[in-house]
């Protein structure tokens, strides 16, 4: 991505520092958040910039994971007209940072204590060469189970704690009718669930040796293989109609009782939410099965681009308003994640939210907090696309197990 990147941006340089901001008390910004749920949230945002009579212009870009709003970055970037500030995930926050188009936020930053309330964990990212150039949003973890209640009641179904629950479990739900996983064909989404699928198979440790470590004996074990036989049991309880659909869809389905579970980031919880839905009367969060103990999570960031001196003052109002700790709780409330600030209390969250808070303290206490692959926080994007690619070949059928783990070692050398 670097490489393409820089090839569409020479010849720029220039024209980017002249570009200025059309209106000095107003922000573009970028964003991939345009479910129901995700645009709720926002909106908390949105108010608190209109009460400092900051003009929100709003840019969404659908698509899940990201990608397309990428390619719109790139091309506002390459015409010299880049947003005021862009929704961006982990590794692709470093790949701008390096080639110097973005904005300092170290004054502020020390003006706020950003570096004495932001998780370690999350600076990693929101930091390139010891500069502030993002502002964290909140955090997702991603390896949620969200299951159907009226489902699991009917059926008597125990929240299952093992992957022979999980199959068992399952298997009840499809006999009864009902599609057993609520799943959307998108190669992030097939990677989500293989994030869960190598904790719950190898562990913690097998985990970070693959996918953070890229281990080569890691990636091509028998454990590898084990998760990958694992995902071709999960593929047997998608529906037909699959392929393509977009998350917020496949939630939907289990907020209609037309499928028992999905496994899915917490910002499938913002769904429920929207639609009326109260955890633990309508629907149940858990942890994937065996997953226990283990966070693999990413987190929302805006990075600030370099507008010119006239935007400079509404910029930084927005990154002050992001990181103030009164929205923390607000958005985080809404949009089902839990806050990047660690001085808040949660107290105001809902049952699953506080979950996610205790939860999270406890991974990163046991040194089992994790960026997610799937998500961009566990290695670089081209290394992330090449484990799609083979996860997703794998899922619709294209490899046995065994071949994909070689495809799978083969895929993750080609990519560093």
């Amino acid at each position: 991505m670097n490489k393409q990147i820089r090839a569409l941006l020479a010849g720029t340089t220039m024209l980017m520092a002249s570009a200025g901001w059309a209106t000095a008390e107003d922000v573009e910004v970028l964003h991939w958040w345009t479910s129901g749920g995700e645009a709720a949230a926002l909106n908390v945002l949105k108010e608190n910039l209109e009460a400092e009579g900051i003009g929100w212009q709003d840019m969404p870009v659908a698509g899940g994971g990201g990608e397309q709003a990428m390619t719109v970055l790139r091309a506002r970037v390459t015409g010299g007209n880049p947003p005021t500030a862009v929704q961006m995930l982990g590794f692709d926050i470093q790949d701008w940072a390096a080639l110097g188009v973005v904005a300092d936020l170290n004054e502020l930053a020390a003006e706020e204590s950003w570096d004495a309330v932001v998780p370690a964990a999350l600076q990693d990212f929101s930091k390139f060469d010891g500069k502030w150039v993002a502002a964290p949003v909140n955090v997702h973890s991603t390896n949620w189970v969200w299951a159907n209640k009226a489902i699991f009641d009917e059926l008597g179904l125990a929240q299952p704690t093992s992957w022979d629950e999980l199959v068992a479990a399952l298997d009840a739900i499809e006999a009864a009718g009902y599609t057993a996983v609520a799943h959307g064909g998108q190669a992030w989404q097939d990677a989500t669930i293989f994030d869960a699928v190598v904790v719950s198979t190898g562990g913690p440790e097998f985990y970070k040796a693959a996918m953070i470590d890229l281990d080569p004996e890691a990636l091509g074990s028998d454990t590898m293989k084990e998760a990958f036989d694992r995902m071709a049991v999960i593929r047997s309880y998608v529906d037909d109609n699959f392929s393509g659909r977009d998350w917020n869809l496949a939630t939907a389905m289990v907020i209609n009782k037309e499928a028992g579970v999905q496994f899915m980031g917490d910002w499938a919880k913002g769904e429920f939410l929207n639609a009326g839905k109260v955890p633990g009367e309508d629907f149940l969060c858990f942890r994937f099965p065996g997953t226990q103990g283990t966070v693999t999570f990413n987190a929302d960031q805006f990075v600030m681009f370099e507008v010119g001196e006239e935007g400079r003052d509404a910029q930084k109002k927005l990154a002050s308003a992001i990181l103030d700790p009164g929205f923390q709780i607000a958005f985080n409330k809404v949009k089902g994640s839990v806050p990047a600030r660690t001085d808040v209390a949660g107290d105001e969250l809902d049952a699953c939210g506080q979950q996610g808070m205790m939860e999270l303290a406890e991974a990163a206490a046991a040194g089992h907090l994790y960026g997610s692959m799937a998500h961009g926080h566990g290695a670089p994007a081209a290394v992330k696309n090449a484990v799609y690619d083979v996860v997703t070949a794998h899922f619709n059928g294209e490899y046995d197990s065994a071949t994909a783990v070689e495809e799978l070692v083969a895929a993750v050398e080609g990519a560093q």
